[in-house]
C-alpha cells in the first residue's frame, strides 16, 4: 500500500505479504500494488484461458513490465485473455501486477456519485482467479440478447419483431446446454435473420468507439493519467483482435500524459494511428468550458492542441470534439474555422431541461458569419453499449433524417473512462446489416462527417449560442477558480506583450517560448469543463489554485525580466520623485488614469497619467486634475461623490440613490428604487448541486438589509474620493465594500470582500436602469451577443441565468448603462435590472466550494450614445488590465507606443512572438472588430517590419494575403467581430 502515485519499476521492488478474497485494503486515493502468480494446469491446453478479478476499485493490470489492461467492475472489464489458446510450449506460470486505486470509476462519493468523497473508505478484493472461456457460449449469448433486443424494441406492429422472437424460441428448443454440438445448430437460426439486409434507403449509423475521460472530475488530475493507461491500453487489446475497431480520442494533454508517464504504451498508440484505428480527435488541448474561457485561451486551446498532433501524428484534426460541456460561445465556428476545422461533434444539449432542441445535423453559424457543419449524436449519449434499443433511438430519434441519413453512434463506457470493451463490439458485428434494424458501420469521424457534407446544401442553419438550459450555477460556483483564470488570462497576455516588445528592441534578449508554453498549458488544462465551471471535488480545486499560484509567480519574474530588457536595472529606487517610475499600458488605446506611485513608509502618491497605446510614460509630477474628485457626507449619513464625469448619491446602507452624467444632466436609477441592492436567494437545485441553479430560486429573493458598518468617507477627495461600509449577510457572512470614484473615470468603482459561510444560497447585486429596452448586450469572446429581457417564451425564460465576460450593458436609443466586471461570469437582465451573481454555496461534489473570503470588484458605467461609441468596451478592458508602475532610475524617458490602431471599433488583443525559436523576430498579432460593424483600420507600429502577412489562429501565413507597409502603417479591413492575425517579420532592433 502506498498514499502515492508510484511507478511500476518502484512498485514491483517493495515488500508483498499475502492476501486473499475478502481482504480490503484503503483508504481511498491510495494505491495497492497486487503480485498475481498464477499456474495454468496442464490439463487446459487448446483452451481460451482468462484471468478474472473484481474488485470495488479500477485497476491496471501489468505483464511482462507494460500496462495490458484496464480492470474495473463498473466499466464491465473485470477478465483479461491470458491466452487464446494455450498450447505446448506457451509459459504456465505467469506473474502479473494490479495496481489497484483506490477509488472507483467515478470517484469515491459518500452515499452518491457526486457526493464529496469517502476518505476513509476501504476497499475489497471481490474476485481473483483463473478460468476457461467458453466462446462458443459467448457468441450463442450474443445471438440471443440480439434478437430479444429486436423482439422487445422493435414493438408489436413489426413482423420483424416477431421473426426475431421466433427465431429466439426456436434456438431454445434445440439448444441442450449439456451438448455443446447443439450451440452451433441454435447460431445457425440466429444467423438466418442477422443474414436477411436492409433496403437502400435504410438509415446508417457510424459506430466509433469512444472514451470520454474528465480530464478531472470527481477525482485528481493525476488519477486521471491512470485512468488514461488502464483505457486506452484496453482499447488496444482490443484493436488486437479486431480490426475493424476504430477508437475516436480527443485532448492532447491526455496524450501528453500518456507520453510521459506511459511511454511503451504510446508507441503502441502511434502505431495504431498510423493504422487508421486509434484516431486523435478535437484538436484542443483538453475538452475545455465552452463560454468561460476568454477568445484567446480559446484560440490557445487549438494552438496547442493541433500543434501536439501535428508534432506527434503528422496532421491536425479536422473535427472540434467537444461532446460534455456545458454550453457553446457563438464565437466557436470562427475559431474553429480559423484553426483549420469546419466540423463540430457534441452531444450535451439533449439535457436541456426546457426546450428540446430541433436539430440533430445542421449548420452553426457563428456572430461573425462564419459555419460549421455540427452533429448531435441522436442516442443523446457519447456513452452508447452497443445495444439495439440504443441503435433504434438513434435512428428514430433522429430530427433531420429527412435531410441526411447518417447518424454517429459513440459507444463505450465514459466520463470516467473504461472505453468500448469486446461485448459492445460483438453486438455491434451482428447488427451491420440485419434487416429492420439501422446499418451499422465502424466507421471514423472522417468517413462520417465526409458523407454528411455531400448534403449539407438541405441542412437548416442555427445561428447565435448554442446555450445549454441546465448547469448554469457553474458560470458562478467556485468564484475564486473563476477570479485566478480571468487575473491568470490578463498576466499571460501582459508577459506576452512586454516580451514581445523587448524582443523587438533587444539583440539579447530571449523570449521566454518555452515558459510560455508551460503555463499557457497549465491555465488551458485549467479551463477543463468540470474545473473551470466549478463542478469538481476539492482536490481538484487544491490543484488547480496551485497551478495557477505557479502562473503568477512565473509570470511575474517574467514580467519582470520584459521590463528590465526594455527599461534597464532599477534604480535607487528613490521614491521622492515621480519620474523616478514608467507607467505602462498593455492595451491598444492611449489610457488617463489615476494610478498609485510607491511612496516613502508604505505611503501612496496618486497621480493622474496618460499612457499611450502598448507603451509607457514617465509617471507626472503630482498636480490637481482639471475636475477633482469631491465626497460630501450629509447629516443623514448619506454621501454624494462626483467627478465632473457622474455624480453618484448613496445611502447609509451603501444604496445607489441617485447616478448622474453631469453633462447631460441625465439620471440613471429608476425613482423610487436603488442599486447595489445586494439579495439573498435559497439555491437548492432539483439535480447537481454545483451545476445547477433552478428557475424557482427567482421567488426566494431576500434584500439583504442588515448594516454592520455605516457608510464613512474614506478618501474625501482629489485625485480619488472613496467611502466604506459593511453588511451582515447572515449570522457568519459579512460584506464589506469600499465604493472609488476617481478623477478622469467614467465609471464607479466597487471594491468588495465578502467572508462568506453560507449553505445553498444565492448572492447577487442588483441595478435598475432607467431605460426601456427589450435587449440587453453581453461581452463574449472577441465580441457581443444580445439576449431578450423579456421572458415571452419558453426559449427565453430558459435563460433567466446566464454567461458574459467582462461587461453587461442594458441601453435604449442614446442612453444606458454597463456593469462591469473583474472576475464574475453570471448574471441576468430580466426587464431593466441587472444582476451580477457573485457567490453560490453548494455541497456537492466539494462540500467546501466558495467557503472562505473573497475579493472582486464591479464597476458601473453610466453613458450617452451606444455603448459601443461611449466607450464601454474600452473600460471593461481598463478595469481587468491595470497599468503597470516600474521603478527606474533617474533617466528621463521619452513616452513611446509600439502598436495602435485608428478605429475604436477594432482591439488589438494579442501581441506574442510566432511558434519559433526564442530569437525569431516574427510576432503575431491578434485583432478583433468590437463593435459589430464593417470597419477599415490602421495598424501604426513603432518598429521596422521586412514583411507582413495575414495568417490564420494556427500562424499559417497566407502567401496571397501579403500586406503593404505604408510609413509604418498597415491598412485592415475588418466585417462584424471578424478575428484577424497577422504576422509581422520585424527587421534588426533600433533603439
Amino acid at each position: 500500500m502506498t498514499s502515492e502515485r508510484i511507478p511500476y519499476e518502484q512498485a514491483i521492488q517493495q515488500n508483498f505479504r499475502k492476501i486473499k478474497v475478502g481482504d480490503t485494503f484503503g483508504p481511498t486515493w491510495w494505491t495497492c500494488w497486487i503480485r498475481v502468480e498464477l499456474d495454468i494446469p496442464k490439463n487446459w491446453m487448446g483452451h481460451e484461458v482468462h484471468f478474472l478479478w473484481d474488485s470495488d476499485t479500477e485497476g491496471l493490470l501489468w505483464r511482462n513490465g507494460e500496462p495490458v489492461q484496464g480492470l474495473s467492475k463498473l466499466g464491465e472489464k473485470t477478465s483479461y485473455i491470458l491466452t487464446d489458446k494455450m498450447k505446448e510450449g506457451d509459459p504456465q506460470s505467469l506473474t502479473l501486477y494490479v495496481e489497484a486505486a483506490c477509488n472507483g470509476l467515478f470517484g469515491a462519493g459518500k452515499g452518491s456519485m457526486i457526493a464529496p468523497p469517502d476518505n476513509e473508505k476501504k476497499f475489497r478484493v471481490i474476485q481473483a482467479e483463473m478460468a476457461i472461456f467458453h466462446r462458443d457460449v459467448h457468441e450463442l449469448i450474443m445471438d440471443m440478447e440480439i434478437l430479444l433486443g429486436m423482439a422487445k424494441s422493435l414493438g408489436e406492429d413489426s413482423q420483424r419483431s416477431f421473426q426475431a422472437l421466433y427465431t429466439a424460441n426456436q434456438m431454445v428448443n434445440v439448444c441442450e446446454p449439456t451438448e455443446p454440438d447443439t450451440f452451433s445448430t441454435a447460431r445457425s437460426l440466429a444467423s438466418g435473420i442477422f443474414r436477411q439486409r436492409n433496403g437502400d434507403s435504410q438509415h446508417t449509423i457510424h459506430a466509433i468507439g469512444h472514451c470520454h475521460i474528465d480530464s478531472a472530475w470527481l477525482w485528481p488530475y493525476e488519477e486521471t493519467v491512470r485512468k488514461c493507461a488502464r483505457s486506452w491500453s484496453s482499447a488496444i487489446r482490443l484493436m488486437e483482435k479486431n480490426p475493424q475497431f476504430t477508437f475516436a480520442c480527443s485532448q492532447a494533454q491526455q496524450y501528453e500524459w500518456v507520453k510521459r508517464f506511459y511511454p511503451t504504451l504510446y508507441n503502441q498508440v502511434k502505431e495504431y494511428v498510423q493504422a487508421g484505428q486509434f484516431i486523435p480527435v478535437g484538436g484542443t488541448w483538453v475538452e475545455m468550458d465552452g463560454n468561460l474561457p476568454s477568445g484567446e485561451s480559446m484560440v490557445r486551446q487549438f494552438l496547442q492542441g493541433q500543434n501536439f498532433f501535428l508534432q506527434e501524428f503528422g496532421k491536425v484534426c479536422s473535427e472540434f470534439w467537444l461532446p460534455d460541456t456545458f454550453g457553446y460561445s457563438p464565437q466557436l465556428p470562427q475559431i474553429m474555422r480559423g484553426c483549420g476545422i469546419q466540423r463540430f461533434l457534441t452531444q450535451k444539449l439533449s439535457w436541456n431541461l426546457v426546450n428540446s432542441f430541433p436539430h440533430h445535423t445542421f449548420l452553426w453559424k457563428g456572430i461573425d458569419g462564419s459555419r460549421v457543419l455540427a452533429h448531435f449524436p441522436p442516442g443523446d449519449s457519447y456513452g452508447m453499449e452497443g445495444r439495439v434499443e440504443e441503435v433504434l433511438k438513434t435512428m428514430n430519434n433522429n430530427r433531420d433524417k429527412g435531410r441526411v441519413n447518417h447518424s454517429a453512434f459513440l459507444y463505450g463506457f465514459g466520463d470516467g473512462g473504461g472505453g468500448p470493451t469486446q461485448t459492445m463490439l460483438d453486438r455491434l458485428e451482428r447488427m451491420k446489416d440485419t434487416d429492420g434494424l439501422p446499418r451499422v458501420y465502424f466507421s471514423t469521424p472522417e468517413r462520417f462527417f465526409s458523407l454528411l457534407e455531400r448534403d449539407t446544401g438541405q441542412l437548416c442553419t442555427w445561428a447565435g449560442e448554442l446555450f445549454l438550459e441546465l448547469h448554469n450555477g457553474t458560470y458562478t460556483t467556485h468564484a475564486q477558480i473563476k477570479k485566478e483564470n480571468r487575473n491568470c488570462e490578463q498576466i499571460l497576455h501582459d508577459v506576452e506583450i512586454l516580451s514581445s516588445l523587448a524582443l523587438a528592441r533587444s539583440e539579447t534578449f530571449q523570449y521566454p517560448s518555452a515558459e510560455l508554453q508551460h503555463l499557457w498549458r497549465l491555465l488551458l488544462l485549467n479551463q477543463f469543463h468540470d474545473v473551470l465551471p466549478g463542478s469538481c471535488i476539492q482536490q481538484v480545486v487544491d490543484d488547480a489554485l496551485k497551478y495557477y499560484g505557479e502562473i503568477r509567480s512565473s509570470g511575474s519574474h517574467l514580467l519582470k525580466a520584459a521590463f528590465r530588457s526594455l527599461c534597464g536595472e532599477p534604480g535607487s529606487r528613490d521614491l521622492s520623485s515621480s519620474h523616478n517610475f514608467l507607467i505602462f499600458n498593455t492595451l491598444s488605446w492611449e489610457r488617463t488614469e489615476v494610478v498609485a506611485l510607491p511612496g516613502a513608509s508604505g505611503a501612496e502618491n496618486p497621480v493622474l497619467v496618460t499612457v499611450p497605446s502598448m507603451g509607457y510614460t514617465q509617471a507626472p509630477a503630482p498636480a490637481p486634475p482639471p475636475h477633482a474628485v469631491t465626497v460630501v457626507q450629509e447629516a443623514d449619513g448619506s454621501v454624494t461623490m462626483e467627478n465632473g464625469i457622474i455624480r453618484a448619491h448613496l445611502d447609509s446602507m451603501g444604496h445607489l440613490n441617485s447616478l448622474v452624467l453631469v453633462s447631460s444632466d441625465r439620471e440613471t436609477i429608476p425613482r423610487g428604487v436603488f442599486g447595489n441592492q445586494f439579495v439573498m436567494y435559497d439555491d437548492i437545485p432539483l439535480y447537481w448541486d454545483a451545476w445547477d441553479v433552478m428557475d424557482y430560486h427567482l421567488e426566494t429573493r431576500k434584500p439583504v438589509t442588515k448594516l454592520d458598518q455605516p457608510l464613512e468617507v474614506g478618501v474625501p477627495g482629489g485625485l480619488r474620493g472613496s467611502v466604506h461600509f459593511s453588511l451582515q449577510l447572515s449570522n457568519r457572512s459579512i460584506l464589506t465594500q469600499e465604493i472609488v470614484l476617481d478623477a478622469a473615470c467614467p465609471y464607479l468603482q466597487f471594491h468588495t470582500e465578502v467572508d462568506w459561510y453560507e449553505s445553498h444560497k444565492f448572492l447577487k447585486v442588483e441595478f435598475p436602469v432607467w431605460a426601456q429596452t427589450t435587449n440587453a448586450t453581453y461581452e463574449i469572446q472577441f465580441g457581443h451577443i444580445q439576449r431578450p429581457t423579456h421572458y415571452n417564451t419558453s426559449w427565453d425564460w430558459a435563460r433567466f441565468e446566464v454567461w458574459a465576460h467582462r461587461w453587461i450593458d442594458l441601453s435604449e436609443h442614446g442612453f444606458g448603462m454597463a456593469l462591469l466586471n473583474n472576475s464574475k461570469y453570471g448574471g441576468s437582465v430580466r426587464n431593466n435590472i441587472i444582476n451580477l451573481s457573485l457567490l453560490r454555496a453548494p455541497k456537492s461534489p466539494d462540500a467546501n466550494a466558495d467557503m472562505g473570503h473573497h475579493q472582486f470588484t464591479y464597476a458601473i458605467m453610466p453613458h450617452m450614445g451606444t455603448f459601443q461609441d461611449s466607450g464601454v468596451i474600452q473600460a471593461a478592458y481598463n478595469l481587468s488590465f491595470p497599468l503597470h508602475v516600474i521603478p527606474t532610475g533617474p533617466a528621463l524617458y521619452r513616452p513611446w507606443s509600439a502598436f495602435s490602431v485608428s478605429s475604436s471599433a477594432v482591439v488589438l488583443e494579442t501581441v506574442k512572438q510566432a511558434k519559433a525559436g526564442p530569437h525569431s523576430r516574427t510576432l503575431v498579432l491578434r485583432l478583433y472588430e468590437a463593435h459589430g460593424s464593417h470597419v477599415d483600420s490602421w495598424l501604426q507600429t513603432s518598429f521596422p517590419v521586412q514583411e507582413a502577412f495575414i495568417c490564420d489562429l494556427l500562424e499559417r501565413p497566407d502567401p496571397r494575403q501579403r500586406l503593404t507597409l505604408e510609413s509604418s502603417r498597415l491598412k485592415l479591413s475588418f466585417s462584424p467581430f471578424q478575428v484577424v492575425s497577422v504576422l509581422l517579420v520585424l527587421q534588426s532592433p533600433t533603439l
